[in-house]
């Protein structure tokens, strides 16, 4: 295998890791508060100002399209640039885009707005990737990627319940003029906090960034990403109906049943990632993959929602141990100098995949039955998992 490039020296002294850390992660809790929600009423607010099945599935591709065309670009400023500009503005981006929504009453204000969300989206997470990567050492990467992903959960659920608390005690434009308008004022708040606290934590070594050293392991990595990104995105846009008709469930029952989901993700991914420092990346990848792709293959026989509950934390709890384990290995098989533009590139893969999976998972759906995505999903992710297991090396760390 293709030996990493040697570190640049901007890793060799991070700005007081532990603070900047906590600083990335207060942010991303408060702008992660807004998520949960808008996943489960953006479709209704879309029916409420007359939009059909189209245009609300215009909402979503118009954020995928934005991540996809922007996020190569963005990891290339980044290794040019500098961090801490692109997270401050990625910040100022979700309040802009929280304010829209705010005041949004026609299809083309949503569009708008889910055009910005993808825009500070693309800026936000690839810089706290990269920024991440730069103040972890190798044997705590693993750790802190799963400190952020528990921060951005924690903040989602929480929002969750304020949201519905909210919906149900106002009207539904009330609620979601005043629930939208304070979510953009603590997305705002987030950027004063980062403005005021957040160091840079690299400093370009070359004015024209190094390329990227393509290894077997790294394009392996890629094309992994790409092909779950699609199996997972086939069964986004027809799990919600399938369920409600396999188990006469409401979507306020379906979201009681993935709380127990969210929670281990919110309490428990820092410890699950730091599993990744000590036992591997590699196994914490197969491990999880292999057992999403089992669950996969249940979800269609259930009957009960206590029994959904239990596979979606199963899933999850999978997903919070091996998700930080692959972002931690990006910045394994890159150097320094390249991680902007390598989690771009990871980052791109996934989304592409995320477009493309949806019209396939539809198709499947359609022409071959309700089960058949499902099945499909279980069967590339097995695949996958065998993948890694057989051709995936780790790069040595430093004990």
């Amino acid at each position: 295998m293709t030996q990493p490039p040697p570190q640049s020296s901007a890793e060799h002294a991070p700005p007081s890791s532990g603070s900047t850390l906590r600083t990335i992660t207060r942010a991303i809790f408060l702008i992660s508060l807004p998520f949960g929600i808008l996943h489960f009423v953006l479709p209704i607010f879309g029916e409420q100002i007359g939009a059909d099945a189209v245009e609300i599935g215009l909402f979503f591709s118009a954020f995928s399209l934005m991540t996809v065309l922007l996020r190569p670009a963005v990891g290339v400023a980044l290794d040019r640039y500098g961090r801490r500009p692109f997270f401050i503005a990625g910040l100022l981006g979700y309040a802009f885009t929280m304010a829209t929504f705010a005041l949004a009453r026609d299809v083309q204000s949503i569009l708008l707005a889910r055009l910005m969300q993808g825009t500070a989206s693309s800026l936000l997470w690839l810089t706290a990737d990269s920024i991440t990567a730069d103040i972890a050492d190798a044997n705590g990467r693993g750790g802190a990627f799963g400190g952020v992903g528990q921060a951005s959960m924690a903040g989602s659920v929480l929002g969750t319940f304020i949201g519905f608390g909210l919906l149900s005690s106002l009207s539904f434009f009330t609620a979601w003029q005043w629930l939208f308008g304070a979510y953009a004022a603590l997305c705002l708040l987030a950027a004063v906090w980062a403005l005021w606290r957040l160091p840079e934590t690299f400093h370009p070594v070359h004015r024209s960034p190094q390329p990227i050293v393509w290894s077997r392991q790294w394009a392996l990595l890629l094309l992994v990403t790409l092909v779950t990104g699609a199996s997972a995105a086939m069964i986004a846009p027809i799990i919600m109906i399938f369920l409600q008709r396999r188990l006469a469930a409401s979507v306020q029952d379906l979201a009681w049943a993935a709380l127990p989901a969210a929670l281990i993700v919110a309490l428990f991914q820092s410890r699950l990632g730091a599993l990744a420092d000590r036992l591997g990346r590699k196994p914490l990848m197969v491990f999880g993959m292999a057992m999403a792709g089992v669950t996969s293959f249940i979800i269609p026989s259930l009957t009960q929602l206590v029994q959904l509950a239990g596979i979606w934390a199963l899933q999850d709890l999978c997903y919070a141990g091996g998700d930080p384990a692959e972002q931690a290995l990006v910045a394994d098989l890159t150097g320094g100098d390249q991680r902007g533009r390598a989690y771009g590139l990871y980052a791109m893969a996934s989304r592409l995949g995320m477009t493309i999976g949806p019209v396939a998972g539809g198709w499947l759906y359609e022409r071959l039955g309700p089960q058949a995505p499902f099945v499909a999903n279980g069967l590339i992710l097995l695949m996958s998992a065998l993948l890694l297991g057989v051709w995936l090396r780790e790069p040595r760390r430093a004990a």
